[in-house]
C-alpha cells in the first residue's frame, strides 16, 4: 500500500481522527520501557506517525522522537501539538524511505500504521536505520468485533456499507504473516486490554475518522449514518456506548 492514494486518504479525516482515535493504555507503554527495553534516553523512530498520537506517548516517557509521515495534515497536525517539545521532530517520508542515517534509531515503532507498508522494502529500511541490536515494534488498537450487541452490530453496518473495508483493515495481517518480518524464532507478542465510550456524536466521528468509512457526499454515507444512529439507540447504556479494542504489540529484531 505505498501508493500515493493510500497517503492521502486520510487527509480529509485528520479532524476527526485528532478527537477520536484511541489513545493507547498506560500497561502497553510499561511493558515497552520494560520488556522491550525502551528507556528515557533511546531515539525512536515512530513511523506512520499519522497525527503523533504514539509520538506523545513516547515523548512522555522522556525518550526522543523522530515522527516519519508522509501525508501532510497528518504530520501538521503531530506538529502543531507536539513541536514545541525539545526531544521531538518530524520528517516528511514514507516508512520505506525515511530518509534517516543508517543505524541511527534505538527502536522503530509503527503504532496502527504497519498494514500501510511495503512490506519488503520496510524491512530493508528498518535495517538500515535500527542500530545493531534496534528493536521494531508494531501496534495496532485492533477494534473488537464481537461480544456486545454495539459491536456486533458496527461490524455488521462496516461490512455493509465500506466500500473497501475487507481490503483496507490491518486484520488481514496474521501473526504468522508478521512473523517473517523479524528475526527467525525472535518475534513476541503482547495484548492489553483499551476502550473508549462514545456519546451518538462522538460514535459518528469515530467511524468517520476510519478510512473505509463512507465520507460525506460519497455512495452509502447517509445510509451509514442513519443505521449508526439507530444502532446507537438500541444498543446505548445512558446514553454511551462501549468501543472496545485488544491494544496488540508484537517487536523484535528485525
Amino acid at each position: 500500500m505505498g501508493s500515493s492514494n493510500s497517503k492521502e486518504r486520510f487527509s480529509n479525516r485528520v479532524e476527526n481522527y485528532v478527537k477520536y482515535r484511541p489513545g493507547y493504555p498506560a500497561e502497553a507503554l510499561d511493558y515497552l520501557y520494560s520488556d522491550v527495553g525502551m528507556k528515557a534516553s533511546s531515539r525512536i523512530a515512530d513511523l506512520g506517525a499519522g497525527t503523533g498520537i504514539f509520538s506523545k506517548l513516547l515523548l512522555e516517557r522522556g525518550s526522543e522522537v523522530i515522527a516519519v509521515e508522509p501525508n501532510q495534515a497528518m504530520r501538521e497536525a503531530a506538529d502543531k501539538e507536539l513541536g514545541s517539545l525539545p526531544n521531538y521532530r518530524s520528517v516528511a517520508a514514507a516508512a520505506e524511505t525515511t530518509g534517516l542515517p543508517e543505524h541511527s534509531v534505538d527502536f522503530i515503532v509503527c503504532a496502527q500504521s504497519f498494514h500501510w507498508f511495503d512490506r519488503p522494502a520496510a524491512q530493508a529500511e528498518f535495517r538500515r536505520i535500527l542500530k545493531p541490536g534496534g528493536k521494531g515494534v508494531l501496534i495496532w488498537n485492533s477494534r473488537l468485533t464481537s461480544g456486545t450487541p454495539f459491536l456486533e452490530g458496527y461490524e455488521e453496518l462496516l461490512r455493509l456499507y465500506s466500500t473497501d473495508y475487507k481490503q483496507m483493515t490491518h486484520k488481514n495481517i496474521s501473526a504468522d504473516q508478521l512473523r517473517v518480518f523479524f528475526r527467525e524464532n525472535g518475534m513476541r507478542e503482547a495484548a492489553f486490554t483499551n476502550g473508549q465510550l462514545f456519546d451518538h456524536e462522538e460514535l459518528l466521528g469515530r467511524a468517520l475518522s476510519s478510512s473505509y468509512v463512507p465520507a460525506e457526499g460519497e455512495p452509502n454515507h447517509e445510509r451509514l449514518k442513519e443505521e449508526l444512529g439507530q444502532l446507537f439507540e438500541r444498543t446505548n447504556v445512558n446514553g454511551q456506548v462501549s468501543f472496545d479494542y485488544q491494544t496488540e504489540i508484537f517487536w523484535g529484531e528485525v
